[in-house]
């Protein structure tokens, strides 16, 4: 029996959120105290430096994931592979909160947390792909982009869910008591919140394009060399910018914050806001993307974006609440006008046989260049310059390359996704 559009979309917005959770929440401890933690031998900045270069690791094994479970969700199936991703990054999220650190284990602590961190990445490199793709296969083409832009709000849900949990325990205990046990307690409580995504995911049917989509003879990475290298190019660009101001606006806000001496809640409690309303827009951004195209919308936000971050840093270090709440908030609507549609627009890039698999590439090739180096280049150019400038012009000169990938590439709305016609 097939499963509604709507519980199909629930299960998705529910898995990604944990896993984006789960993600998110490294982030955050990097900035805020796994550099006392794991290398307590260096000055502030460079500890926070190492600690992101840990986190930077995640993505690298990224494409990893993404090629694996692209393979074999293009292969066997996409809910499958979902519930696999999902176990694995709870388990390794888990482990995160259980881990001895530097005083009782020296270095090795580090490396523990960096395989972890590898597990991860390795996880989430598979889960965006079959996320967004099932919701995609299941919904009407008339409205592919609204339903499938509601698993991309699983990343500011987790955000916001991880943001929420970590500005709770700080308002809750001293600085002293959260860095000797409280910066455990959002990892271990990843084990619940991966069982209740595992039930809800169990319970889904698989898609039914992927079903009557005959096999293809050749591996899924072999049809995406052979048919979509152009669109592969398409989602490395059209990601740049994306994924940088993401990166910026709710992980490296914080250390720059520190710098600027901002008291965490100050900053936390105007990303969690942010996220909020992040939260509700993007399903909004995916929805009118049905009405005018994928490249309209998405254009729009990186231009804005590209603008934007020479205003956002300013306002930052105003240490107004109000006013960095508005600052995150803005950047933030500037990025959901790319990510809303950009589930459906990857989606329609690709044929069924080889979707997960050039969505997957794509996506998680672009997260290595842009997600992960984010933190890492804009830390150091902070270091090195003692002022914003630089990092403002790093997203402007990624969003004009988003801006020319996403021009180039051809509109896909209403694009029929049984289709076997390949791109060309």
């Amino acid at each position: 029996m097939a499963t509604s559009i709507k519980k199909i979309v629930a299960a998705s917005l529910i898995g990604t959120t944990i896993e984006w959770y789960d993600f998110f929440l490294y982030g955050s401890a990097a900035a805020l105290v796994f550099n006392k933690l794991f290398f307590p031998e260096s000055d502030p900045l460079t500890g926070t430096l190492l600690a992101f270069l840990t986190y930077a690791v995640g993505f690298v094994a990224r494409p990893l994931g993404g090629l694996v479970f692209g393979h074999f969700g293009d292969r066997i199936g996409r809910k499958t592979l979902l519930v696999v991703s999902l176990l694995t990054m709870g388990a390794a999220t888990f482990l995160i909160g259980c881990l001895p650190t530097y005083e009782t284990l020296g270095p090795s602590a580090a490396l523990l947390l960096t395989a972890l961190r590898l597990v991860q990445g390795f996880a989430l490199g598979g889960e965006w792909g079959g996320a967004v793709l099932i919701v995609s296969e299941h919904g009407e083409t008339d409205r592919r982009g609204f339903w499938a832009s509601w698993p991309q709000a699983g990343a500011p849900g987790g955000n916001l869910l991880a943001t929420g949990v970590l500005a709770a325990l700080a308002a809750w205990q001293s600085d002293e008591a959260f860095l000797a046990w409280g910066w455990r307690v959002p990892f271990l409580l990843s084990g619940v919140l991966v069982l209740i995504g595992l039930w809800i995911r169990l319970t889904i049917t698989e898609s039914p394009v992927f079903q009557q989509a005959p096999p293809e003879k050749a591996p899924p990475i072999k049809g995406v060399w052979r048919y979509h290298r152009k669109d592969v190019l398409t989602a490395i660009g059209a990601r740049l910018a994306e994924n940088i101001s993401f990166y910026l606006l709710t992980v490296f806000v914080i250390t720059y914050a520190k710098s600027a001496k901002i008291e965490n809640s100050t900053v936390l409690n105007a990303v969690l806001i942010a996220s909020a309303i992040h939260f509700v827009t993007i399903p909004m951004w995916g929805a009118l993307s049905d009405r005018i195209g994928r490249r309209p919308i998405y254009l729009a936000g990186a231009a804005g974006i590209g603008v934007w971050i020479f205003a956002f840093f300013p306002l930052v270090d105003t240490g107004n609440f109000l006013v960095i709440t508005f600052a995150v908030t803005v950047g933030l609507l500037f990025h959901g006008m790319m990510y809303g549609p950009q589930a459906a627009f990857f989606s329609e890039l690709f044929g069924t046989r080889m979707r997960y698999t050039g969505v997957s590439i794509g996506a998680q090739l672009s997260a290595i260049v842009a997600g992960a180096l984010a933190p890492i280049i804009a830390v150091a150019l902070l270091k090195s310059y003692s002022s914003s400038v630089p990092i403002s012009a790093y997203l402007g000169v990624a969003a004009v390359l988003t801006l020319i990938a996403v021009y180039a590439a051809r509109e896909t709305q209403g694009r029929d996704l049984a289709e076997r016609v390949h791109a060309k």
